[in-house]
């Protein structure tokens, strides 16, 4: 089984230096900061500004230089319509009072999920990476150790406790997202308690300490749909800040002695579990449901399928 082709807005390589280099030294942080071609990506609640449909406000860093909170991303290294390629970028992470100060409307103000696919590659990669440690940001305020409230450093990637010196490091969940396939070829999908009825995708879980991604493929597909899967192969990875997840793809086949109409969705997370042949889900659209374009879940099963699905 070969890899999935990850689409661009699945896939951020070659669009972005995040230049750890800078982010000890804060001198050099404040010179990126005031540089004249210096961007700052503002940031509320996991949402920011748009300029037309496909690129962010991004605004000149210079009247945010002592803004207490911020993360350096890094160096472009592509032009969009708002940032020059080779131009520092800086996340701002706004309290209430000041966002709806720069922006009262707060229909302007978009998140990633919504808008996501829709972005130009730098403005998809900047936003997803905001996000992703703006989250961190929210939930590490205080030490696990010590309790103590964390001071920001390096530019935005290390919270340390002023009571032990102990560090805080932005943390990824890896989660597995599996296209499981009876003998027959058919793919499993599932719909989520959380869902509306007709939505079906790939079924996820994420991986426990001590375990594997493989491992975590078999133990999750069991306790999900009651089926005892084998030979899961590696098909690609996907950032998925939601709030911080990092989503390994796998396809795995049913056991030789699992009889794949033995579904037991396990109705807490799923409620419904169904088998498509390509015919079948193809002539389900679109009433049927799938996930977005931006996911890798989209991608996973458009590669099964042999190529775009059109559910519109």
């Amino acid at each position: 089984m070969s890899r999935i082709e990850l689409t661009r807005h699945q896939r951020f390589e070659d669009v972005v230096d995040r230049d750890h280099r800078s982010r000890p030294s804060p001198e050099r942080l404040r010179e990126l900061m005031s540089g004249p071609d210096a961007r700052v990506l503002l940031l509320w609640r996991g949402r920011t500004l748009l300029v037309q449909d496909q690129y962010i406000g991004l605004v000149a860093a210079s009247r945010w230089v002592r803004w207490p909170h911020r993360i350096y991303l890094g160096l472009t290294l592509r032009a969009s319509k708002t940032v020059d390629a080779r131009a520092a970028v800086f996340a701002v992470l706004l309290d209430d009072a000041t966002a709806l100060a720069e922006e009262p409307d707060e229909t302007r103000w978009h998140p990633l999920l919504t808008v996501g696919e829709d972005l130009a590659d730098v403005d998809l990669a900047l936003f997803t990476q905001a996000v992703a440690v703006g989250n961190w940001h929210e939930s590490s305020r205080y030490s696990p150790r010590s309790g103590d409230e964390t001071r920001v450093e390096q530019g935005g990637w290390v919270r340390r406790s002023p009571a032990d010196n102990s560090e805080v490091f932005p943390r990824t969940d890896p989660a597995v997202i599996v296209r499981i396939l009876d003998d027959e070829g058919r793919i499993l999908l599932g719909s989520n308690a959380l869902w509306a009825a007709n939505r079906f995708s790939l079924l996820a879980g994420f991986v426990e300490p001590g375990e594997s991604l493989e491992s975590a493929v078999i133990r999750e597909m069991e306790e999900e749909s009651g089926l005892r899967v084998v030979d899961p192969v590696y098909l690609g990875s996907q950032p998925w800040p939601f709030p911080a997840s990092l989503m390994c793809g796998f396809e795995a086949r049913l056991a030789p002695d699992q009889d794949a109409r033995e579904l037991v969705p396990d109705g807490d997370e799923i409620l419904d579990l169904r088998w498509f042949s390509r015919d079948e889900l193809r002539n389900a659209l679109p009433h049927l449901v799938l996930p977005g374009r931006m996911s890798i879940a989209r991608a996973i099963i458009e590669q099964w399928y042999g190529g775009p699905l059109d559910d519109e």
